[in-house]
């Protein structure tokens, strides 16, 4: 066989052993936080038709998909994003709904990037989706549900940043600027290049208080007292009701006891197009990216046929297993498992035993010894696997080794 058939192609990797285990074991905890807050999990398609996720959605671009063709001749493509399939069900089944809807889901994404040289491109996300309800209690509760569900990740150190898309977007309204300069400025806004933003700007003719706003927008971060420095940047009456509401936002997390875990970033501006309102993202040590991303989306179903309100979240998963392995705390999750071992006519006393354990809890693993395989080499095989315990039944009875 040839080894290439070895490998996986570049990505996507496998997990298995301690990590699978750990890895299952923090979802479970994360998705009992969503269960408890009063979100209902739901499953979507793992491909949708092309037109989901087209450039007016606002989501990834047409190149980074993986497409192919079903035999009708309809696009396809691997989902890239949750959000704008979450989109999609909610206008289908929930349509006539006009309370609150509480989804959560725990899902696999796919976006081929090149520019991702060295990082996946299958990621795992745990998220939740509000549908239904504009209010900033609404915004509130989905901070507040990241930082439990960090919490139950075992993650004791991170930091929730809030920005707010109708705070660049006032700041742009009286620039003037094309669709294309605008993703540029995006760009060099977020990457904090404040040379770059200025320069842009002067080469557009944009002048007095939106360029002294938008210069400083790359350095507007911090505590909540940035938020009061950004009052002070801008007459706009878009970018002012954005801080208004960012404001009453931070006075409910205060009363959910989350306000030391946050902190805002006026110029985040992400390349996600159809967040509306709050935008966030999430970080801790040890991880080079975020680890969570999420926003207010309330223009997107419209796109579907429903005119609602929706606010959500994702947790990448595999951002947090990496954040976890450098603070050293998988240690502290259980993979242990026994394993017992007979000889063949030993098997119904094997099988009792073996049941024992299972009914106590304990993960056990049943093993029908085979005459050219020695005793020795079956421990050291599921010892270096992880078992916390052999016992071997035989003649001799059932021995610990």
């Amino acid at each position: 066989m040839s080894k290439v058939l070895l490998h996986t192609p570049e990505g996507v990797r496998d997990v298995y052993g301690k990590e699978c285990s750990v890895k299952l074991t923090l979802e479970n905890k994360i998705n009992q936080v969503f269960n408890r807050f009063g979100y209902h999990n739901i499953q979507t398609p793992t491909f949708e038709f092309f037109d989901i996720f087209s450039k007016e959605r606002g989501s990834v671009a047409s190149k980074d998909l993986y497409k192919f063709f079903d035999r009708e001749g309809n696009t396809l493509v691997l989902r890239p994003d949750m959000t704008p399939s979450i989109a999609r069900m909610v206008a289908k089944y929930y349509m006539d709904a006009s309370t609150p809807v509480k989804l959560c889901y725990n899902a696999n994404t796919y976006i081929n990037n090149s520019e991702l040289q060295g990082k996946l491109k299958e990621i795992t996300q745990l998220g939740c989706e509000q549908i239904n309800d504009d209010s900033v209690e609404a915004d509130a509760e989905m901070i507040a549900l990241v930082s439990e569900s960090l919490q139950a990740a075992g993650l004791k150190e991170y930091l929730v940043e809030i920005g707010h898309a109708d705070f660049y977007k006032g700041l742009l309204q009286d620039c003037g600027l094309d669709e294309e300069t605008e993703e540029e400025l995006r760009i060099r806004i977020e990457n904090k290049n404040d040379f770059g933003v200025e320069e842009l700007l002067d080469e557009h003719g944009v002048k007095g208080e939106a360029k002294e706003a938008l210069l400083k927008l790359p350095a507007l971060f911090g505590s909540v007292d940035v938020l009061e420095t950004a009052k002070k940047l801008t007459s706009n009456e878009t970018a002012l009701n954005a801080i208004e509401r960012l404001e009453e936002l931070y006075s409910i997390l205060e009363d959910y006891g989350v306000a030391k875990y946050i902190s805002f970033d006026l110029g985040m501006v992400s390349n996600y197009k159809y967040y509306t309102g709050i935008i966030f993202k999430g970080y801790t040590y040890g991880s080079g990216n975020h680890i969570v991303t999420g926003g207010r989306y309330d223009k997107l179903l419209g796109q579907f046929g429903k005119d609602a309100a929706a606010i959500g979240f994702a947790i990448y998963m595999d951002q947090i297993m990496i954040a976890l392995a450098s603070e050293d705390i998988r240690k502290n999750y259980d993979y242990s498992f026994r394993v017992v071992i007979y000889e063949p006519e030993f098997r119904k006393y094997a099988l009792q035993l073996a049941t024992d354990y299972r009914n106590q809890g304990i993960n056990t693993e049943l093993i029908s010894k085979k005459a050219d395989i020695s005793i020795e080499d079956y421990v050291k095989a599921k010892k270096e696997d992880g078992a916390s315990c052999v016992t071997y039944v035989s003649k001799d009875g059932a021995t610990e080794i």
